[in-house]
């Protein structure tokens, strides 16, 4: 669902930039109270884990078009909605700049409509069901849920944007109609991929498990231990299975694509202009390969190139971030 700067007016991509950068700050400012010294460890490695998963596109039976794991009810049932959105900021923004995915320019909506839903939608689902016990049922619940309507609610973002922007010929209601229920199925595969992350983390170690009170006593596998897998599992989707993703355009781009005929729109404007002559040079692996390499060894390369920048760039970005939450509590102790 990552919007290119083809369908947002600068002013539409500006508010929402705001916007999200609005929820960015709050979750650092809670961020920064988090007391868990292993929580930035379980970021990178999610976060990889989440970059690797969107790379396989999945088919959608009997449409021609196909959706990938968003990833933000996934984070959320983790670490939590707020360590979540700034680990999602993360994938996109590198997903953004190296990979060209997703317009530079719409990455503040691209947050807000794949991230802040996820995260912040997602963990009020994942509360409530949770509220007097984790089971795998409620896990399951939860999660085919979450995804379904913070998917749904990502889909309508990018309809309303699209809309006030006013910059294509996309009727507003045909759009809508076209995009909400192939984002439903896709949401409901999602749903299934996430539940069964989370019941193996339930099963394996149950206290990794956002709020997940009280399961100590039942651990079957040490932190690091469940975290190898993880890792291994992130290398694995992004240098092997990567390769077989499917070819059909995903939701967004298989509805423009019933609607004008092209999975891409053309962007236009000096801002737009501006936007992609600063992606043009940071993307180094365009289209997910290797510049110059449609081959699969380059795909696979740049898929585990990708996750590993993106489990580096967290846990110190993380790191960073917890030591001056420590120097400013120390600071203010001392005042």
């Amino acid at each position: 669902m990552h919007m290119a700067d083809a369908l947002l007016a600068p002013g539409v991509a500006g508010a929402m930039y705001l916007c999200s950068a609005a929820a960015a700050g709050r979750s650092l400012q809670k961020l920064d109270r988090e007391k868990e010294d292993e929580l930035v460890p379980v970021m990178g490695v999610m976060g990889a884990f989440v970059f690797a998963a969107q790379m396989i596109n999945f088919t959608i039976p009997g449409t021609g078009s196909s959706g990938h794991l968003c990833g933000g009810m996934l984070l959320t049932a983790v670490v939590g909605p707020y360590a979540a959105f700034l680990t999602m900021i993360g994938v996109l923004l590198i997903q953004c700049l190296l990979f060209a995915d997703g317009g530079l320019m719409a990455l503040g909506a691209n947050v807000w409509n794949m991230a802040f839903y996820g995260c912040f939608v997602g963990v009020l689902i994942w509360k409530a069901v949770m509220r007097r016990g984790v089971t795998r049922r409620k896990i399951i619940a939860a999660s085919v849920l979450g995804c379904v309507l913070t998917l749904q609610l990502g889909a309508f973002s990018v309809s309303l944007e699209t809309l006030a922007s006013g910059i294509t010929a996309l009727p507003f209601k045909a759009f809508l109609l076209t995009m909400q229920p192939i984002h439903l199925a896709i949401g409901l595969v999602e749903g299934a991929i996430t539940a069964a992350v989370l019941v193996f983390l339930h099963e394996a170690r149950p206290s990794l498990l956002w709020q997940a009170g009280g399961a100590d006593a039942n651990q079957k596998m040490t932190r690091r231990g469940v975290l190898g897998v993880l890792a291994a599992l992130a290398a694995v989707t992004a240098g092997l299975l990567s390769l077989f993703a499917s070819a059909f355009p995903d939701g967004l781009e298989w509805s423009l694509q019933r609607l004008t005929g092209s999975t891409e729109l053309d962007a236009e404007g000096p801002v737009q202009a501006f936007f992609a002559r600063i992606q043009n040079f940071t993307a180094l692996l365009p289209d997910y390969n290797l510049s110059g390499s449609d081959s699969a060894a380059g795909a696979s390369a740049a898929g585990l190139i990708g996750a590993a920048v993106v489990l580096a760039a967290v846990v110190v970005v993380g790191k960073i971030l917890k030591k001056a939450a420590h120097r400013h509590g120390s600071t203010a102790s001392r005042h």
